[in-house]
């Protein structure tokens, strides 16, 4: 095990979901090694909204595509109303007030599988979680997976 603890860069609220044991697995194109070591997970600045950003020509927003297969929304008549937690994740959101840019908390990557239903996706188990105490910006150049942040 190195001595140098790595980061992953997660977007909001994605980082938030797997903070608060909701979701479980992060979903990613390529597998990893890095198995059984304790990471940081940082919480990206770009969002993870419905929509790209702005086309130079038009202004307008382009739709992208975000998928997640191991969150469930309660909602229909068959199911409760929403727990208070989602209830209070949903007005962080709309207010923009969840913490971006910043090392947010640590995980383990237990292991790695192949996702059945799409070829050439992998999921990356993760476990024993837990929220930073304090919120501290990289010194490191953050990168769209691995990167050393101090």
């Amino acid at each position: 095990m190195s001595d140098i603890m790595r980061a992953l860069s997660i977007r909001q609220p994605y980082a938030e979901l797997i903070l608060r044991g909701v979701k479980t697995i992060e979903y990613r194109s390529r597998p990893t090694r890095i198995i059984g070591e304790r990471f940081y997970i940082y919480a990206s600045k770009g969002n993870g909204s419905l929509f790209g950003a702005p086309s130079s020509s038009s202004g307008s927003r382009k739709a992208k595509k975000i998928w997640s297969d191991n969150l469930v929304v309660p909602g229909d008549a068959k199911n409760p109303p929403p727990p208070p937690w989602m209830l209070e994740l949903a007005h962080a959101l709309t207010l923009g007030t969840l913490p971006v840019g910043v090392i947010v908390g640590s995980a383990v990557v237990e292991k790695v599988t192949p996702l059945e239903s799409r070829e050439g996706m992998y999921c990356w188990h993760l476990a024993e979680v837990e929220r930073a105490k304090t919120l501290r910006r990289p010194r490191g150049m953050p990168q769209p997976v691995w990167f050393t942040p101090f």
